[in-house]
């Protein structure tokens, strides 16, 4: 899994350096795969795409740069909202566009930007609501 964070973040965040590797690479190893709820898309035995769950934030969605497209980080996304039957809240890197854009199209709405302390760069606040007329389970 940290091979394809490592290869989907450097594809998505090129503006912040040392991506995908180094101190980066030791923290998800050691820290948010241990306290997320992770998810995984599978496509003939091979892992695909994680998406890391912190109760209703999206901590983290990461498509293999070859099975991007495909649909996979719309099926972890939509499998979240159904486990949690609550709104679901992400930030993503306002240089990312593609990642906004799919998030747009996820009905996820903009709340709030914030500076990332960490890489000095723009992060975005997105929610997306509950699905009306569904019970929890069902959503």
């Amino acid at each position: 899994m940290v091979d394809l964070w490592s290869r989907a973040a450097k594809l998505a965040h090129p503006f912040i350096e040392g991506e995908g590797e180094g101190e980066r690479a030791r923290k998800l190893r050691e820290v948010y795969l241990r306290v997320a709820e992770n998810w995984v898309a599978e496509v003939d035995g091979h892992v695909v795409a994680l998406l890391g769950l912190l109760e209703n934030e999206i901590g983290g969605l990461f498509v293999d740069p070859r099975a991007q497209g495909r649909g996979v980080g719309r099926e972890l996304v939509q499998h979240a909202a159904a486990l949690l039957g609550a709104e679901l809240r992400l930030e993503v890197f306002e240089a990312n566009a593609r990642a906004r854009g799919f998030y747009e199209r996820m009905g996820f709405k903009e709340r709030e930007r914030r500076l990332d302390e960490e890489s000095g760069h723009q992060l975005i606040v997105m929610v997306r609501p509950p699905r009306p007329g569904l019970s929890p389970a069902a959503r």
